[in-house]
C-alpha cells in the first residue's frame, strides 16, 4: 500500500504548520476581514465610503535568489518582509494604498519551523504597511524542488481613487528626481551578487567594513517607503515615482515617462553604498551591468515639480527618509 505521505506529501504536517502560524495571520486582520482561515478565498469589506471613485490596484512578485541566502544562513524572519514591502511599492508608484496581501509558499519537503519564520515576515510586514494577510497557499511538492528548498510568491492589492492616481501626465522637462536610499540590494541582482561574493567569501565570513557575516549584509530587508510617501502623495508637485528593481534606476524611471522624455543622473551626487563597490571590485563587473543589476543605493525615485523642491524636501526630512536630488528629466 502507497499513500501520499509515502509519496513526500504530509497534508497532516501542513495542517499543524498553518495552525501554528494562525496567530501571525490574525493578527494582520482588520474591521474589513470578513473571511476566517481555511475558507477557500479571502473576503474584505471594501471601504467605499472612503472612496468617491475607487479603482483597485494590484501586483505579485517574488524574491528571486535571494531566498538563496535565507536557504544558505538558515534565517528565514526576513524574506516575508522583502515579499510584502517590494509588492507594496510597486502599486504605491501609481499613487495606491495596499488593502491586502495573498501568500504563495510551496516547497519540496515542507519545514514547519521554516514555514512559521517566513509567515511570521510577512505578517509583520502587512501591519507594517496595515494590510491583512488575508490567504494564501502552501504547497508540499517532492521532487520539484530541492529537500526543503522553497519558492515563495506573492500578490498585493490595493486601492486609489482614479482622479488621484499617478501616471506620466504631469510629468515634464525640468522636473527634478529625489532618490530615496535603499537599504541595500533590496530583492534585485543576487544572482550577479552570489556568483560574484560567494566565490569570494563563505557566507558566515564576516566583511571587516560591516562588521558583520556576509550573510547579514545580503538579507537587509527591502525597505517599504509608505509611510515616507503617504504624506505627499496627493500633492499636486508630486508627479510620479519609479520603484528601482531589476533594470536599475535609468530602465525603471524610464518606464514613467511620457514619450520624448529622459532622464539625466547625476551619478556622483550620492554615496553608492559598499556592498555594491565590493561587488563591482571583486567581480571587474562593468559600471553599466552594475547599473542595470542593481539599485545602487536609490530604492525609489520622486519626480517633483522643479518650484516646490522645498517643500518635498521638507516632507522627507519629516519622514526622517534618507534622500539626494539625484538627476531631472531632460
Amino acid at each position: 500500500m502507497t499513500t501520499y505521505k509515502d509519496a513526500g506529501v504530509d497534508i497532516d504536517l501542513a495542517n499543524k504548520s498553518l495552525d501554528s502560524a494562525k496567530k501571525h495571520i490574525k493578527s494582520t486582520f482588520n474591521k474589513n476581514t470578513i473571511s476566517d482561515l481555511g475558507a477557500f478565498g479571502g473576503c474584505y469589506l471594501f471601504p467605499k465610503d472612503e472612496y468617491s471613485d475607487p479603482v483597485l490596484v494590484s501586483s505579485t512578485d517574488g524574491v528571486g535568489t535571494k531566498l538563496k541566502i535565507a536557504f544558505l544562513t538558515n534565517r528565514h524572519d526576513t524574506i516575508g518582509q522583502c515579499l510584502v514591502n517590494h509588492c507594496v511599492n510597486d502599486i504605491l508608484v501609481l499613487g495606491a494604498k495596499p488593502l491586502f496581501f495573498l501568500d504563495y509558499f510551496a516547497a519540496g519537503k515542507l519545514n514547519s519551523a521554516t514555514f512559521n519564520d517566513v509567515i511570521a515576515g510577512i505578517s509583520k510586514a502587512c501591519k507594517e504597511n496595515k494590510c491583512v494577510l488575508i490567504a494564501g497557499e502552501t504547497a508540499e511538492m517532492p521532487g520539484f524542488y530541492n529537500g526543503e528548498d522553497y519558492d515563495l510568491s506573492g500578490t498585493v492589492v490595493g486601492v486609489a481613487n482614479k482622479q488621484d492616481m499617478l501616471s506620466n501626465r504631469k510629468i515634464k522637462k525640468g522636473d527634478i528626481l529625489i532618490g530615496l536610499h535603499s537599504t541595500g540590494l533590496h530583492t534585485n541582482g543576487y544572482s550577479l551578487a552570489r556568483k560574484v561574493l560567494l566565490n569570494n567569501y563563505s557566507i558566515d565570513d564576516v566583511i571587516n567594513d560591516f562588521n558583520k557575516p556576509l550573510g547579514e549584509i545580503l538579507l537587509s530587508i527591502h525597505k517599504s517607503y509608505l509611510h515616507s510617501i503617504l504624506p505627499i502623495l496627493d500633492m499636486p508637485w508630486l508627479h510620479g515615482i519609479s520603484h528601482i528593481t531589476g533594470g536599475g534606476i535609468i530602465e525603471n524611471t524610464t518606464r514613467i515617462l511620457p514619450s520624448g522624455q529622459q532622464i539625466e543622473i547625476d551619478w556622483r551626487s550620492w554615496e553608492t553604498p559598499l556592498i555594491f563597490d565590493i561587488i563591482e571590485n571583486l567581480g571587474s563587473v562593468p559600471k553599466d551591468d552594475m547599473r542595470r543589476s542593481f539599485n545602487m543605493g536609490i530604492g525609489m525615485i520622486l519626480v517633483v515639480d522643479k518650484t516646490n523642491i522645498d517643500d518635498a524636501i521638507a516632507s522627507l526630512k519629516k519622514s526622517k527618509e534618507d534622500h539626494t536630488v539625484i538627476g531631472e528629466i531632460v
